[in-house]
C-alpha cells in the first residue's frame, strides 16, 4: 500500500510537473510572440525603409536617403545605406562630369578633325594647284622604279598621255646614253633617303634637255619606303650661263684666245706632262712692235682687227696640241709642249716672225707691224710657271733692245739685266731729290753753212755707284714708274734757264726738249706751269721746240690736240721726231701746225748715192717744204752723209760728225765758236 501511495503519488507529482512544465513552456511561448511581435516591429519596419530607399536608388533616385533612427538596431545598417547612396550618386556625378567633359573634348576633337580635314583639303587643292603651275616636272617613283604620280609640266614635257606614261620605268625617260646614271641615282636615293644627279630628259621632240633631278624617299605609316619623290629643273639655260661666265674668265674677249689665267693653267698642265714624258718644253713671250702707233693713227676699233688677225695667224703656225694665249693689250704667249725635236722651236719662232710681218689689210687701211719674240725652255731655263714666264719676258725685251722683228733665247744674263732695271726704278726715285740729274746739248747746225742754230737738251743721270747713265736706260722705266712727269718739268726749267744764257750771245737760238706721250696724257697742270716759267724768266715761246713722237702727233684725244696747239699759241714750236718710223698721216702735220721734221736715223745710217734710204729722204725733203715744214737729218757721221743731205735740201743737220752731245760748259764754247768746223 504504502508502495502503491508512493506510485500514486508520484504519478500526481508527475502530472503536476508535466503541467507545470506546459505552462512554463506555454508562457515561455507567449512571452517569445509578445517579444517576436516587439522585435518585428523594431526591425522589419526599419528594413522595410531600408529597402524602399535602395528600391529608390536603384530607380536613380541618388538623392534618396534612409532616415537613420538613434535608438534603431539598424542604425548602422541605415548609415550604411545612406553613405552608399551618397558615393554612388558621388560617383553618378563624377561621372556625368568625366562624361560631359570628354563629350567636350570628342566636340572640340570633332571640329579640329573637320577644321583639319578642311584644311588638307584644301593643302591637298593647293599643292594640285601648286605642282600643276610648277615649272619643274614632279612625280614620284616606286620602288621598281617606276612612274607612278608626275604634275602637268612632265606631262607636256614628254608629250605623252597619262596611260603612256603610268608605270614606265624613269629610265626610259632620259637620254639613252644617261640611264646607267639613272639607275645609279635611284638606288643612290633608296640607299642614302636622299641624292641629287644632272641628266638629260628626252622632250617631245626627241632632244635631250639638262635637268638637276632631285629626290627623297616616301615611307609609309610602318617607316617602310615604298618609293620616292622627285623633282627635276631645267639647267640648259644655267649651263649657257655658267658656261659664258667660265669662257668670260679664261678667254679672251677680242681674239677668242686663253687669256692670262687659263695661259697660267694651261703651261701648268703642259710642264706637268713634259715632266712625265720628260721632254722639254718651249714658251714664247711676244710682243707686237710699233702696235701703239696703229692704235693711235687708225684708231682702237681697226687695232682690234689687227689683233685679231695676229692671233689667227699665230694660231695657224703651230700645232693643235700648242697653246695660244692673250695676256693684254698687244702681249701674247705660246706654249710648245712635248718638243721631240727641240730645233722646231726656231722654226715655228721664224714662221711666226714671217707671218706677222705680211700686211694687215684693215678695212680700208693696210698695216704692217713686226714682233719681238723671247723664248725660254724648259727643264734648263726654269721649271716654274712664273719663273718661265718671267724667263721669257725677259728674252723678249732683249729682243726689242737688239732692233725688234726677232727672236730671243733667255740667258741668266738677262736676269741680271732685269734685277739691273729693278734697282733702277728703285734708285730713280731719290735722283731727282738728290740733284742727280744734268743736261747735256747736242748742237743742230744748217748744212749749208756749218753755223749752230739750235740744240736737243738730253738728260743724264749722274747715278752715285753706276756713274753717267744715258736716258735710254732709265726714260722707260721713269714712264712706268710715273715719275716722267717730274723730270720733263726740270728738264723743261732748266733747258729754259740755260736757253736765257746762251739767247743772250745768239738771240734766234733756240733748244729742243723731249716731251714724252705720257706727259701729255698727265693732266697735272705742267703744260701751264712751263708756259709761267717762261714768263717769269723773260724767255719767250719761240726760244724752245717740243719735240714728239709720230705716234702722239696721231692720237685723236682732245687733250692731246688742245695741247699743241696750246704750244702754238704761245710761239713755242713743235718738232716730229723720228719721222717715217711710224703711221704718219700728212694731215696732221698741216692740222697741228708741225714746224720740223726730223728724219730718223735708220735712213741716215747706210744713206748712200742712188739707194732706197736717199730716195726716201729726198721724198721726204720735198714733201715737207711743200708743206711749209723744215727738216732735220740725226744721225749724221760722215761728211758724205751730209753732202748727200745739203745736196737734197735737208736744212739742218744733227749727228756726232758735229758733236756728241756735251755738258752745258762745253757747249757754250761751241756755241761761242758760231760754227762747227768738219
Amino acid at each position: 500500500m504504502v508502495l502503491e501511495l508512493s506510485t500514486a503519488s508520484m504519478q500526481a507529482r508527475r502530472r503536476e510537473l508535466l503541467l507545470t512544465g506546459i505552462l512554463t513552456t506555454l508562457g515561455g511561448l507567449l512571452f517569445g510572440c509578445l517579444l517576436a511581435v516587439r522585435l518585428a516591429r523594431g526591425v522589419i519596419g526599419p528594413i522595410v525603409e531600408v529597402g524602399k530607399v535602395v528600391e529608390r536608388i536603384g530607380k536613380g533616385e541618388l538623392s534618396a536617403r534612409v532616415a537613420v533612427d538613434g535608438n534603431s538596431s539598424l542604425r548602422r545598417l541605415e548609415q550604411g545605406v545612406n553613405q552608399m547612396a551618397a558615393r554612388i550618386e558621388s560617383g553618378q556625378e563624377e561621372l556625368q562630369r568625366r562624361i560631359a567633359e570628354a563629350t567636350a573634348e570628342l566636340r572640340i576633337k570633332k571640329e579640329e578633325a573637320e577644321l583639319a580635314a578642311q584644311a588638307l583639303s584644301e593643302a591637298n587643292s593647293e599643292l594640285v594647284t601648286i605642282m600643276e603651275a610648277n615649272p619643274d616636272i614632279l612625280y614620284v617613283i616606286d620602288r621598281k622604279g617606276r612612274l607612278t604620280k608626275w604634275n602637268s609640266s612632265f606631262e607636256s614635257f614628254c608629250g605623252l598621255t597619262h596611260a603612256e606614261m603610268m608605270h614606265k620605268p624613269a629610265t626610259e625617260f632620259v637620254w639613252e646614253e644617261d640611264r646607267g646614271a639613272v639607275t645609279k641615282g635611284i638606288a643612290d636615293v633608296f640607299e642614302k633617303g636622299a641624292a641629287s644627279i644632272e641628266v638629260r630628259i628626252v622632250r617631245h621632240d626627241g632632244a635631250p634637255v639638262p635637268y638637276l633631278c632631285n629626290g627623297v624617299v616616301l615611307m609609309d605609316a610602318h617607316g617602310e619606303v615604298t618609293g620616292f619623290t622627285g623633282t627635276g629643273r631645267d639647267i640648259a639655260k644655267k649651263r649657257e650661263s655658267d658656261e659664258l661666265i667660265w669662257q668670260q674668265a679664261n678667254f679672251d674677249a677680242l681674239t677668242g684666245l686663253p687669256n692670262r689665267r687659263m695661259f697660267h693653267d694651261r703651261l701648268d698642265q703642259e710642264l706637268k706632262k713634259a715632266h712625265r714624258a720628260g721632254l722639254p718644253l718651249a714658251l714664247m713671250f711676244l710682243d707686237l712692235d710699233r702696235f701703239k702707233d696703229v692704235n693711235d693713227t687708225l684708231g682702237h676699233d681697226v687695232g682690234d682687227i689687227l689683233l685679231k688677225d695676229t692671233a689667227r695667224r699665230l694660231s695657224g703656225c703651230v700645232r693643235e696640241s700648242d697653246t695660244v694665249a692673250r695676256l693684254g693689250g698687244d702681249e701674247f704667249t705660246v706654249v710648245l709642249g712635248e718638243l721631240e725635236d727641240p730645233g722646231s722651236v726656231e722654226r715655228v719662232a721664224q714662221e711666226i716672225l714671217k707671218h706677222l710681218a705680211e700686211p694687215f689689210q684693215l678695212g680700208n687701211e693696210t698695216a704692217y707691224i713686226s714682233a719681238s719674240i723671247g723664248i725660254t725652255l724648259y727643264p734648263e731655263d726654269g721649271t716654274a710657271v712664273d719663273e718661265l714666264l718671267k724667263n721669257a719676258d725677259q728674252a723678249m725685251y732683249a729682243a726689242k733692245s737688239q732692233g725688234r722683228n726677232r727672236c730671243s733665247y733667255f740667258t741668266p744674263s738677262m736676269q741680271e739685266a732685269a734685277q739691273t732695271r729693278m734697282r733702277l726704278a728703285r734708285d730713280l726715285r731719290g735722283a731727282l731729290a738728290g740733284n742727280q740729274f744734268c743736261l747735256h746739248y747736242q748742237p743742230i747746225l744748217a748744212l749749208t753753212t756749218g753755223v749752230i742754230h739750235k740744240a736737243e737738251a738730253l738728260i743724264r743721270w749722274q747715278h752715285p755707284v753706276r756713274g753717267l747713265v744715258g736716258p735710254a736706260e732709265f726714260i722707260a722705266i721713269a714712264e712706268d714708274t710715273g715719275l716722267i712727269a717730274d723730270i720733263g718739268n726740270w728738264v723743261f726749267r732748266e733747258a729754259a734757264r740755260q736757253t736765257r744764257r746762251w739767247r743772250a750771245q745768239q738771240p734766234e737760238f733756240q733748244v729742243s726738249v723731249n716731251m714724252s706721250p705720257v706727259q701729255f696724257h698727265n693732266n697735272d697742270g705742267s703744260q701751264a706751269a712751263w708756259f709761267e716759267h717762261l714768263q717769269h724768266i723773260g724767255l719767250p715761246g719761240q726760244a724752245i721746240v717740243v719735240e714728239i713722237t709720230e705716234g702722239l702727233l696721231l692720237d685723236a684725244r682732245p687733250e692731246v690736240k688742245d695741247k699743241l696747239l696750246a704750244f702754238r699759241d704761245k710761239g713755242i714750236q713743235v718738232s716730229l721726231d723720228d719721222f717715217g718710223t711710224g703711221y704718219s698721216s700728212l694731215s696732221y702735220l698741216k692740222k697741228f701746225d708741225i714746224d720740223y721734221l726730223k728724219i730718223d736715223q735708220s735712213f741716215v745710217r747706210n744713206l748712200a748715192p742712188a739707194s732706197d734710204d736717199l730716195a726716201l729722204c729726198e721724198a721726204i725733203i720735198v714733201m715737207a717744204h711743200k708743206l711749209g715744214l723744215q727738216v732735220i737729218a740725226e744721225g749724221i757721221e760722215s761728211a758724205a752723209q751730209r753732202a748727200l743731205l745739203a745736196a737734197a735740201g735737208c736744212d739742218y743737220g744733227q749727228g756726232y760728225l758735229f758733236s756728241r752731245p756735251v755738258p752745258a760748259a762745253e757747249f757754250g764754247k761751241l756755241l761761242g765758236g758760231g760754227s762747227v768746223r768738219v
